[in-house]
């Protein structure tokens, strides 16, 4: 939580310095919430021209390089909460807009929420949110077996 893909034609996130800099960006999104920063997954997956299509045209016809984002966030989960909802939209939109919508980039992004039941770091379960254990994944920025409150990592 989360897994970030980044679809980009060639020519755009060409450099390890670009692609560093967004995934730093997207980092801060979580960090600031108390997550680990390990748990920020981006895989940029680079595609040639004739394999995008938008509206039937591929980028280099409609002028303008498409860049398209997909997150999958497990371990929080904000669509039940308005609130954190427009925070989180917001924040995305803060991170991403030096990166493509700076450049002139066309551009959509989406998250969709995994059921945290369904997730598993090097065989563990992760910690509640917020919990001690959590806490001490965040400092370490790795996983480590937990136990608390009658509750222990599997």
């Amino acid at each position: 939580m989360p897994l970030w893909l980044v679809y980009h034609p060639e020519g755009t996130f060409s450099t390890p310095e670009e692609k560093k800099a967004l995934v730093t960006d997207l980092i801060k999104i979580y960090t600031a919430g108390g997550l680990p920063a390990f748990y920020v997954v981006v895989n940029f997956i680079k595609l040639s021209d004739d394999n995008i299509f938008i509206g039937g045209e591929t980028p280099s016809q409609k002028g303008k390089p498409f860049i398209r984002l997909v997150a999958e966030h497990i371990a929080v989960h904000v669509s039940q909460d308005p609130g954190r909802q427009a925070r989180t939209i917001k924040r995305i939109d803060d991170a991403l807009k030096p990166h493509v919508a700076d450049k002139g980039y066309d551009w959509e992004w989406h998250v969709d929420e995994t059921p945290r039941a369904l997730w598993k770091i090097n065989g563990l379960v992760p910690p509640p949110f917020g919990s001690k254990a959590e806490k001490e994944w965040f400092d370490l920025n790795k996983p480590v077996a937990w136990e608390e409150a009658g509750e222990v990592s599997k």
